[in-house]
């Protein structure tokens, strides 16, 4: 891979995407109105968790809820560039389709993971403390980095069924919603605990949660959870990559 033409796909992308205000709300202004949204309406309800209010319950679902719109955004651009002939283009330059792939997700991994820098200052401004220092906040994002990774290939098998951009925003939530209701700020119980467990937000949620309230660092749950997801992400990516090279380009 030719590291120039990555960077400089990497810069094309975000040039498109600041020339966007849509995408630009979506990116920045949706994780920041809807997490002081939740701290203004939350912050001094009482939780079922004895001591926390309902806010400081669900921060932690916060982070993952702003990891999976992120697949709304790449399966949008992705199909914008198929309606606009730019993948075919492509096509016929240098650029090989590894380094065409390798520059998105770099770009909207790094997106999503601003998104939830967003949603982690908005929520320290209004009062939440997150347990487990600087090393808990690393691993915290480092469950970020990997669920925005199976975000983008979720996003890539989106732009592979969809026929349009205005397709791939409905479609996008056949696999946001599911993640939404139950795997991320919404309280599981024993009934829904089953589905969520299918999910990769779920085991993100549950190691932040973890992780926010102090649970040891070496837990052996927190590093369960890490590798189910790396896993469940890793599938998802090299499917979602394979499926869009074969299929959705046309």
């Amino acid at each position: 891979m030719n590291v120039q033409r990555i960077s400089a796909l990497v810069k094309m992308e975000l040039k498109k995407i600041i020339r966007e205000p849509a995408y630009l709300f979506m990116m920045l202004l949706f994780p920041l109105v809807l997490t002081l949204s939740f701290g203004l309406g939350f912050a001094t309800m009482p939780s079922a968790v004895p001591g926390k209010t309902q806010f400081e319950f669900m921060v932690p679902g916060l982070f993952g809820y702003a990891c999976i719109f992120i697949i709304m955004s790449v399966a949008q651009a992705f199909s914008d560039d198929r309606e606009q002939g730019l993948l075919k283009r492509i096509n016929v330059t240098p650029t090989t389709s590894g380094e065409f792939m390798g520059s998105n997700l770099i770009t909207y991994t790094s997106l999503s993971v601003l998104q939830v820098a967003i949603v982690a200052i908005s929520a320290f401004l209004m009062g939440y403390r997150a347990q487990g220092g600087v090393a808990g906040l690393i691993l915290a994002f480092l469950f970020v980095m990997i669920l925005s990774l199976c975000s983008v290939g979720l996003g890539l098998i989106t732009a592979t069924i969809a026929k349009s951009s205005e397709a791939a925003t409905g479609i996008s939530f056949i696999f946001i919603l599911p993640q939404m209701f139950f795997g991320t700020f919404i309280p599981i119980n024993e009934t829904t605990r089953p589905i969520a467990m299918f999910l990769p937000s779920y085991y993100v949620t549950d190691a932040i949660t973890m992780i926010f309230n102090g649970v040891a660092l070496t837990d052996l749950n927190i590093w369960f959870d890490l590798i189910v997801v790396l896993v469940i992400s890793l599938v998802i990516v090299i499917v979602g990559i394979g499926l869009f090279k074969r299929y959705g380009k046309a």
